[in-house]
Formats: structure tokens, C-alpha cells, sequence
């Protein structure tokens, strides 16, 4: 069986992906390209329009082609019928049974004509299985499934329900195994790692244990790598913000904080059901900061919610020309089916795109400023992966990315490097005497 594996969306599917692709290899499957495959594998994404429709449009071109179809990952839990209209032949795998994946290929082999669909409400596959890495030396560890929030727009937490975490001694040992196969980086990633443990019950051996405490265990496993913490949303945050704070003030611990606020706007974070005011944000990342002078901010922000007026999006250029995020992901607001918002009054679409154009060319112009104050700086940094094309890409300890042209230089390594020069995406460095 030659097979066809694709991913989109998240880092929480990019590791559910490295799992399935560990699976295939297992059982003796060849992966292909796409015009040898004779089979193909969505781990599909549903957070946006654009995105859903480029991945039916792949599961009806595979189908009528007379290829089988695999189609896992979020869309299978919410969309169920946009799949089976675009290819009725499709098998299906929902987003929690990632270890089922064998199940469905071996009946997919032996049932020919037979469409195989398995669902399940208990996670499995996600920690300590073997991966294929999409690089070698960073490992993905999902720490938690679902989430116990509910934003207005949000169609992931219907793919993938409530919050389940996963123990924190599988965790410890699925990443003690990716430090031992060489592994130098570890992501922690889930929809909220700031939620870590807030459904453990009182009668569970880890009651209390939220990330803090999960993010020291993790920095006292013997080694010499990195960690770099996911997406945590202020709502979250919140309760856990002091000893977050110490968690984070540790050597191993990357100073890199992923705040998605979506919007500055009062109004709209009450519409969008987000739970927090814009000073309990401007809380956390003060904390942040007093501690790490040198901090990465990552932020997301959704344009053109419903209702969002000018006042509102004003609000948010404010916030970012005061807070200059060092990235921004940007995204149109996109109606979600199933979502409280969907069924809301949606903006002019040409507002949506002038008010991104907008907020883009803003981010753009701060990153260049931002970094050119670094230039002349020298500083220990961590050697992350190998480059495209030649040399490594190193990272600072606040997670900058550096690029070095050292051949010598491989994945783990830490060196002094001076910045000189720096592009709006990442600095170039050389390596000077310690």
C-alpha cells in the first residue's frame, strides 16, 4: 500500500501526525508522493473557510480519481457531511483515536469498497509512541486534549470536547525517551497548555498539579535541550500566573510567551465569550516582563469580528503599536458552523480585508525597528535545527531565531554569537570566542 500523508492546522496535529506516520512505517506501508499514492491521508483542520475548502477539494479530486481516502484530524468530528458529500468512500478517523489508524488501513487492505469509520471519546496515541519526526531533533508533546472554555468562534473545542490532561508521568517519560533518541527542543503543545490540570478531581493522584509544576518536573529531566511552552490563553493564565512566572525562570525554559488576545476591544472579547478584560492581559505580560527584560511575545488576533467597529479595531492597533508583539498571526474572522457566532450578523468582507492589510503592514514596519536594536548584541544561543539550505538555525533564550553559517555546528549545540544583521524574520549571526 503507497501512501499519501498530509497535515494542516495546528501543532497539536503536527504531532498527532508524527504518530500516524510512526504507524504507517510500522506496518511495512510505503509513503509516497502524491501522484505514486494510492492512498490518501487528511489529518485535516477546520479552524478556517479557506482551509476547509482546500482540504475537500483534495478529498474529492483523490476520490474521483479512484484513490482511497482517509480523512482524521478536527473536520470528521464537525463536518462529517461535507466530507461524505465531497467523497461518500471516504474512511474515517476521528480526532482522539489516533492510535486507531492501523485499524482503519488494515480494513481499508482487506474490505475493499468497505468505508471504515472510528470514533472514540478517549484519546490515545498521543505520548510515548514511536514518530516520525518532521525534524529529527524537536520533539512535540501534546500534554492535554480538548479544552473547558467555550470562545463564541471557536469550532475546536466542538471537535475535540472537554478538557482531558494527560498524566504527568507519561509526560515526563515520553519526553525522557525523546531526550535519550536526541532530541534537543521539546514543544509542549495542546489548545490551552495554560489549562493543564484544571480537570483533574480531587480524588485523582494529580490533584493541584497544573503546568507550573509540571513545567519543573519536565526541566529537571537530565539533558541538555530546551523547552518551549505553546499557546496559553489569559483566561488561563490567570490563576496560575506567579508560580507560571518561576515555572519559566529556568535555563531550559525558552522566554517565549504565545498570548492570543484576538482583540483590545472590550466589547468584542464580551461577544467573542474570551473571560477576561484587556488589563488582566496587560497583568500578565507586565509579569512577564518584569522578570525577562529580553521576552518574546507572540500574539493572535482576529479582525472583523461581528460587530467590531472602527473604535474597536482602533483598540487594537493601540495595544499592538504599544505592546510590539514580535509576531502577530493575523486571521479574517470565519464563520464557523456550529458556533455561537455563526449565527451573528458577519462584516462587509472588504472591511475584514482592508482592516488585515492594515494591521499587517503595521507588524511589518515594528519588526525590522525591534531587531535593528539588537544588532552588535552578543549572546548564548541555542542551535535548534539545520538550515534549509546550509549552516543552523540557532535560537536566543527568549526564542529569536539566529541564523549561523558555521558548518561545524549541529542541533544542541550552544554557542556566543553576535548579531549582525537582522530581517524582519530572524537575525544573522557569527560565532565569536567565549
Amino acid at each position: 500500500m503507497k501512501i499519501y500523508f498530509e497535515t494542516f492546522g495546528c501543532s497539536a496535529n503536527q504531532a498527532s501526525a508524527e504518530t500516524m506516520l510512526g504507524l504507517i512505517r510500522s506496518a511495512g506501508f510505503e509513503l509516497t508522493g502524491e501522484d505514486e499514492a494510492d492512498v490518501y491521508i487528511c489529518n485535516s483542520c477546520t479552524v478556517k473557510y479557506t482551509t476547509e475548502q482546500k482540504i475537500l477539494h483534495k478529498i474529492r479530486s483523490f476520490g474521483d480519481s479512484g484513490r482511497d481516502v482517509v480523512v482524521c484530524g478536527c473536520m470528521p468530528e464537525v463536518q462529517l457531511d461535507l466530507i461524505l458529500n465531497a467523497h461518500p468512500g471516504a474512511c474515517i478517523l476521528g480526532v482522539r483515536p489516533v492510535d486507531r489508524l492501523l485499524d482503519v488501513l488494515q480494513q481499508l487492505n482487506s474490505n475493499k469498497g468497505v468505508p471504515v469509520r472510528i470514533f472514540s471519546d478517549k484519546p490515545g496515541g498521543f505520548l510515548n509512541v514511536p514518530k516520525i519526526r518532521y525534524h529529527s531533533n524537536i520533539h512535540i508533546c501534546q500534554i492535554s486534549n480538548g479544552c473547558s472554555f467555550g470562545c463564541s468562534y471557536c469550532i475546536v473545542r466542538l471537535a475535540r470536547g472537554d478538557l482531558i490532561s494527560f498524566s504527568p508521568d507519561e509526560i515526563v517519560s515520553d519526553i525522557e525517551a525523546a531526550v535519550l533518541e536526541g532530541c534537543s527542543e521539546i514543544w509542549l503543545t495542546s489548545q490551552d497548555d495554560s489549562q493543564y490540570g484544571m480537570d483533574f478531581e480531587k480524588d485523582s493522584p494529580h490533584f493541584g498539579i497544573r503546568l507550573p509544576a509540571l513545567l519543573r518536573r519536565i526541566s529537571e529531566i537530565p539533558g541538555h535541550f530546551k523547552i518551549r511552552v505553546g499557546m496559553m490563553n489569559p483566561f488561563s493564565i490567570l490563576p496560575i500566573l506567579a508560580e507560571l512566572v518561576d515555572a519559566f525562570d529556568h535555563p531550559k525554559v525558552y522566554k517565549f510567551l504565545h498570548l492570543p488576545i484576538q482583540s483590545a476591544s472590550e466589547d468584542v472579547l464580551k461577544a467573542m465569550n474570551r473571560h477576561y478584560t484587556m488589563d488582566d492581559a496587560d497583568k500578565i505580560i507586565s509579569a512577564f516582563k518584569e522578570r525577562f527584560s529580553d521576552l518574546t511575545l507572540f500574539t493572535d488576533i482576529i479582525v472583523g469580528f461581528c460587530g467590531e467597529t472602527e473604535s474597536d479595531f482602533s483598540k487594537t492597533v493601540d495595544w499592538v503599536l504599544k505592546y510590539k508583539p514580535d509576531k502577530i498571526n493575523i486571521s479574517k474572522y470565519s464563520p464557523r458552523p456550529g458556533t455561537k457566532a455563526f449565527q451573528l450578523r458577519n462584516l462587509d468582507s472588504r472591511i475584514l480585508t482592508a482592516r488585515s492589510k492594515k494591521l499587517t503592514e503595521i507588524t511589518d514596519s515594528m519588526k525590522q525597528l525591534s531587531k535593528n536594536e539588537r544588532i552588535g548584541k552578543i549572546e548564548d544561543v541555542f542551535v535548534s535545527k539545520y538550515g534549509k539550505e546550509s549552516g543552523v538555525l540557532a535560537r536566543t533564550a527568549d526564542y529569536k531565531p539566529i541564523v549561523l553559517n558555521e558548518s561545524y555546528l549541529k542541533p544542541g549545540d550552544t554557542v556566543r554569537a553576535k548579531i549582525v544583521e537582522a530581517t524582519p524574520g530572524y537575525f544573522i549571526g557569527v560565532v565569536v570566542d567565549s
